[in-house]
C-alpha cells in the first residue's frame, strides 16, 4: 500500500466511522472500485486505534464524569456508563459467532448495497416519526440493551454502527443529538472490541509494518473523525437523517450498477 492509498482510506475512515453512512462498507468498496490491494490487518488496526483516539479526546469530560460516577448510588453519568457497557454485550457476543461469516459473505457489494438502503431508510423513518424529545441520561438498561442488540447489525458491511444505533436510540424517544451521542461514546467500547480482536489475529500472524505509511494515516483518521463528530453534533439538529438516507440509497445505486 503506497501513502496516496493509505491517507484516501484513513480519510474515508475518519469520515464515516461517525456518520451513519458505514465505514466498514466504504472501506471494502473503494479498494475494489480503483484496484486497489485489500488493506492490510496492520492498516486496519492503525486507522480503528486513530478513530478511537478521536471519539475518546472529544468526550474526555464526560469519560471522566462517568468513571467517577461509575460506583456512586444515584448517579446519572454513573448509569450511563453502566448503560453503554451493557450495550456493548450484545457486539461482542454476535462478532465472536459470525466472525467467519463476517469475513466472507456479508463483504459481497450486493450486500452492501442492500444494508445501506434498507437500514437508510429506517434511519429516515425513526428521524422522522418516533424522534422524541429525551436526552441520553434518560434511557433505561432496556432501552441501552436494545440500542446494543441493534448494534449488532452493524457486523453486516453497509449497515453502519453509528446509524443503527442512531436509528435504535430514536427510535426510544431520543433527541437527535442525544442519539449521536450515545453512538459516538457507545463506539469507544466497540472500536476498542474491533481493534483488541485485530490485535490478537495480528499477534498470531504478525506482518510486516510500514510506519511511515501507518503513522500519517492514523493521524489523519484521528483529526477527520474529530471533525466529523463535532459538525453531527454542531449540525444534525438541524439538517436531519434525511440527508444520510438519500445519500445510502444512491450509493446503493451505484454499488448495483458498477459492481454487481
Amino acid at each position: 500500500m503506497d501513502i496516496v492509498e493509505a491517507l484516501s482510506l484513513a480519510l474515508i475512515q475518519g469520515l464515516t466511522e461517525f456518520l451513519p453512512i458505514s465505514s466498514s462498507g466504504h472501506l471494502i468498496l473503494t479498494p475494489e472500485l480503483f484496484g486497489w490491494a485489500d488493506q492490510k490487518l496492520g492498516f486496519d488496526i492503525a486507522v480503528h486505534l486513530g478513530t478511537l483516539l478521536a471519539v475518546i479526546v472529544y468526550f474526555r469530560r464526560d469519560l471522566l464524569a462517568m468513571a467517577r460516577g461509575l460506583f456512586s448510588a444515584g448517579s446519572a453519568d454513573g448509569r450511563l456508563a453502566w448503560q453503554l457497557l451493557l450495550a456493548s454485550i450484545p457486539l461482542g457476543v454476535a462478532g465472536i459467532l459470525s466472525a467467519d461469516l463476517v469475513a466472507t459473505t456479508l463483504r459481497a457489494p450486493a450486500v452492501i448495497a442492500v444494508a445501506s438502503a434498507g437500514f437508510g431508510v429506517l434511519l429516515w423513518a425513526a428521524d422522522r416519526w418516533r424522534r422524541g424529545s429525551r436526552d441520553e441520561h434518560q434511557l433505561t438498561l432496556t432501552e441501552a440493551l436494545l440500542i446494543g442488540v441493534g448494534q449488532a447489525l452493524a457486523l453486516i458491511p453497509g449497515t453502519s454502527r453509528s446509524g443503527i444505533t442512531m436509528t435504535f436510540a430514536l427510535a426510544m424517544g431520543l433527541n437527535r443529538e442525544a442519539a449521536g451521542r450515545f453512538s459516538f461514546l457507545l463506539a469507544i467500547p466497540a472500536i476498542g472490541m474491533a481493534a483488541s480482536w485485530q490485535l490478537v489475529q495480528f499477534a498470531a500472524e504478525p506482518e510486516t509494518v510500514d510506519l511511515s505509511v501507518l503513522i500519517p494515516a492514523t493521524l489523519l483518521a484521528a483529526v477527520t473523525a474529530f471533525i466529523a463528530i463535532a459538525l453531527f453534533l454542531r449540525l444534525i439538529g438541524t439538517i436531519g437523517m434525511g440527508v444520510f438516507a438519500i445519500y445510502r440509497i444512491l450509493l446503493a445505486a451505484f454499488i448495483f450498477y458498477v459492481l454487481v
